[in-house]
């Protein structure tokens, strides 16, 4: 009997993550997953200061390699490259080019059969998933998604796809009990919007856990849509 191929899942990114970064952050969980699932990891379009060089923008460092360059998906001031996701903003500086850098992705570097998004990444995975799900050509319904410390997006065009209707999308919905980054109950009101949504908890804050009790609820997850 031939192996079952892995699944393909694009991954998003946080806000400040450089690629290089996020694909160390998710380390683990490509290890934990090995044979199961392939992780393509994807940053967002717009180059963010990191917090020691923001203060110390007349240091220079020298040029960035693009990969380990920290970026962002969108911003939530207009002036600043800076993102709250606990606040309303007052703009959603950026959207359409992240939008479009996932579209790029999903038609260049796919098919995939899920999405992974973390934290900024998660709110943008749901977005995508309810654009798609309301018929926008650019980004066909994945398999699934799974959504690590997610949040529902605040601001307008980011939120309202999202309530307008329950997502259908079969969801994974990981969050710690101890993130005061995306408190807990962010990550369950964006659960609310997807019908049959599961639930991974952890003790654990802002990250992406990957432990044995994890490992076991990711492959479970996983398992209904292998071939």
């Amino acid at each position: 009997m031939a192996a079952r191929p892995p699944l393909r899942v694009l991954c998003l990114a946080g806000f400040r993550q450089s690629e290089r970064g996020f694909r160390e952050k998710t380390g683990a969980l490509r290890k934990a997953l090995r044979g199961r699932a392939e992780l393509v990891c994807l940053s967002g379009p717009h180059p963010v200061a990191d917090t020691a060089g923001s203060e110390g923008a007349g240091l220079d460092t020298g040029p960035c390699p693009a990969e380990e360059q920290p970026r962002g998906w969108w911003f939530s001031e207009q002036e600043a490259n800076v993102f709250s996701a606990l606040e309303e903003p007052t703009v959603c500086r950026g959207l359409e080019e992240a939008l479009g850098t996932v579209a790029q992705a999903l038609n260049k570097l796919g098919p995939f059969d899920g999405i992974l998004g973390f934290s900024q990444g998660a709110a943008l995975a749901a977005l995508v998933c309810a654009l798609g799900q309301a018929g926008d050509p650019r980004f066909p319904l994945p398999q699934f998604i799974i959504l690590v410390s997610g949040f529902c997006p605040r601001g307008l065009g980011l939120k309202e796809p999202i309530l307008q209707g329950p997502l259908s999308l079969p969801s994974l919905h990981v969050f710690g009990d101890t993130d005061r980054v995306i408190p807990s109950q962010e990550s369950m009101q964006l659960c609310s919007r997807f019908v049959g949504a599961i639930t991974l908890t952890h003790s654990g804050g802002h990250f992406i856990p990957a432990a044995a009790p994890q490992r076991q609820a990711y492959l479970k997850f996983l398992d209904q849509f292998a071939e």
